[in-house]
């Protein structure tokens, strides 16, 4: 295991959940709390008991010893969960396996809930270490928040490439300063130390229980985060990751909650910013400014997700096409998508000047993180069960546990669906409805396409029998089709209005596999149809769903033998289908349903972009069809 790898894991995959400290005791005892958690020395201890194990069932357990182990071929998130359901559905589980994908799609819409949220919650709780500082700085950090955002959400577009290398380290020294000043803090109480013993976590919840059931909503956010260690899996390794959490990660963090808690033992007051607080007087303002860097690259490993969700999203079909960039010659995974980061930028600003605090925004970050954790939880049982075939009585026993904690916390949040928790899901249930709407929709055109289309094979079969006789002109022609059994509606144009065709043709699908990434050798395959001695080929090219496609490069993989006739992707042209879709009076899709599918397909990236087709020689052909 090299390092580097684990450096890396530590500035990319661990920001988020490594700068929960900075809010979530606050949270919990935040006077302001509609529930608020009286500070009495029993409290203290049971809050950060109960921190702590929340921690490690969660995230240690749960996660990093279970989910993880659910891969989709080295990927890991909800996505990669998704696939691995919708492939190992057989007959007598199928409904149920479609129905946990339904839920896992809502997973990862209420995770773009969360992407709009970290961002701001994170630099505001940073920025708001200035208070502590200099209290007069107050009116100072919504905007100097929103101009950090704003900076944070420019750069997108030049990759994490070149400041890649620096959060590493930066996030190193982060855990190691937050270790510290946690030490410190212990040493001047280490009674709190008590609070290791699960004893403390469970008398607080049963003898405190109308008081300790509150406290959850802010005790997940300790645990924000923590689906980021499964969805970076592909880029860092799952050994990367573990060691990365076990050996520094953890520790640290803990030791920051129970200084924290300590100080708090010593001094009540101290529960407004006990973060901050417990930092010396001279290392304050290098605290401020090492948080407001931790929060930042928090920041950026949520946006990068949301990329990644919704690349992987739109393969899977659950979205249009998005102009994607790829900001990195050798690592595939670092992409940018300009529609999505500005979406992200006005939804997180907007955030800021509307809750202006992190306590604020705290229960609406809430919600996100447990909703995910506890569909995350439910498909992985689910998929151990069904496809690995794990005893039913360790997944009733040890499974049922984890999920009862899992609803326990969710519940808790719904308690605070009125101060902010409604957020999230507002924001899921219209992502969810924008994705579920886009494959109905998509499907009810590929139906229709299909009839106006008509089979692929007999339209060949019948060129020759044309009247007057089809011109065959020299050169090469490339036209993209959905599949095999439809003509495409581009050569069918070309053959019936214009009565040419090239000499040399190929057809080409491109198909998005359920795997990440596809070998060289399995990229594209031939069906000459029967028509090879007409100079008409088939060809299937494949691609996995983090990959973007390359017709013209996977094209220059054929063989001789299968390209016989000369097709020359250096000199072809390329033609496209182009499918102006208008509201129609068919009732197979509610009215409103029907305007935001075609809505948003007015988004949808240039396709002859999104195939990395030579501008100069794409030839666009437009249809109109009613949905």
């Amino acid at each position: 295991m090299r390092l580097a790898i684990i450096i890396g894991a530590l500035g990319v995959v661990f920001g988020d959940i490594g700068t929960s400290p900075i809010y979530t005791l606050q949270t919990v005892f935040n006077p302001d709390d509609p529930h608020p958690v009286p500070l009495d020395e029993a409290n203290v201890h049971g809050v950060v008991s109960l921190i702590f194990w929340t921690v490690m069932l969660i995230v240690t357990l749960t996660y990093v010893t279970l989910v993880m182990r659910a891969d989709n071929h080295g990927e890991g998130g909800i996505m990669a969960l998704i696939t691995l359901l919708r492939r190992g559905a057989h007959t007598r589980g199928r409904r149920a396996a479609l129905i946990l994908a339904a839920l896992g799609l809502f997973g990862a819409a209420l995770f773009f809930g969360d992407s709009m949220i970290t961002p701001a919650i994170s630099v505001l709780s940073s920025v708001e270490g200035l208070k502590v500082i200099e209290p007069d700085l107050e009116a100072w950090v919504v905007p100097i928040t929103a101009v950090i955002i704003v900076a944070l959400f420019a750069v997108q577009r030049r990759g994490t490439t070149a400041v890649g290398r620096f959060f590493g380290p930066v996030m190193i020294v982060w855990f190691v300063a937050i270790a510290a000043c946690g030490i410190n803090g212990i040493r001047s109480n280490p009674e709190i130390l008590v609070a290791l013993s699960p004893t403390y976590a469970i008398s607080f919840l049963a003898g405190n229980f109308h008081v300790a059931f509150f406290s959850l909503a802010a005790v997940v956010l300790a645990v924000t985060g923590a689906e980021a260690l499964y969805a970076d899996m592909g880029h860092f390794q799952r050994r990367a990751i573990t060691i990365g959490w076990l050996g520094l990660v953890l520790p640290a963090c803990t030791l920051s909650y129970f200084g924290q808690g300590a100080l708090i033992l010593e001094d009540a007051s101290a529960s407004s910013a006990p973060f901050f607080l417990l930092t010396p007087d001279w290392a304050q303002i290098p605290m401020v400014l090492l948080a407001t860097a931790a929060t930042v690259i928090a920041s950026q490993a949520v946006i990068t997700g949301a990329f990644s969700v919704v690349s992987q999203a739109a393969q899977l079909g659950y979205l249009p096409r998005l102009r994607i960039l790829h900001t990195s010659a050798s690592t595939i995974g670092q992409i940018y998508v300009p529609f999505i980061n500005w979406m992200l930028m006005v939804s997180v600003l907007t955030l800021v000047f509307a809750f202006e605090s992190s306590a604020a925004l705290a229960y609406a970050f809430g919600m996100a993180v447990v909703g995910t954790i506890t569909i995350t939880t439910l498909l992985f049982l689910y998929l151990a069960r069904q496809q690995w075939h794990w005893p039913l009585w360790v997944l009733v026993i040890g499974g049922g546990a984890l999920i009862a904690v899992d609803l326990l916390l969710f519940a808790a949040n719904l308690t605070k669906l009125v101060h902010g928790a409604w957020l999230p899901l507002v924001i899921a249930v219209l992502a969810f409805l924008v994705m579920t709407t886009w494959q109905r929709g998509r499907r009810l055109v590929t139906d229709s396409r299909r009839g106006i289309e008509g089979p692929l094979e007999p339209f060949i079969a019948g060129l020759g029998d044309r009247r007057p006789p089809l011109i065959r002109i020299p050169g090469s022609a490339v036209f993209l089709n959905r599949g095999y059994e439809t003509t495409p509606l581009a050569m069918r144009a070309n053959v019936e209005h214009n009565q040419v065709l090239h000499e040399h043709v190929v057809i080409v699908s491109v198909h998005t596999e359920p795997v990440p990434r596809v070998p060289e050798e399995d990229r594209v395959s031939v069906n000459d149809l029967g028509f090879r001695d007409d100079g008409i080929l088939y060809a299937t090219v494949r691609s996995g769903y983090m990959e973007r496609p390359n017709v013209p490069a996977a094209l220059t993989l054929l063989l001789p033998s299968e390209a016989e006739g000369g097709i020359d992707p250096d000199t072809a042209s390329f033609f496209l289908s182009h499918i102006d879709l208008v509201a129609g009076p068919d009732d197979n899709m509610v009215a409103w349903r029907k305007r935001l599918f075609i809505a948003t397909s007015r988004i949808t990236a240039d396709a002859a972009a999104y195939f990395n087709l030579p501008k100069d020689r794409t030839i666009i052909v437009g249809s109109r069809m009613e949905v």
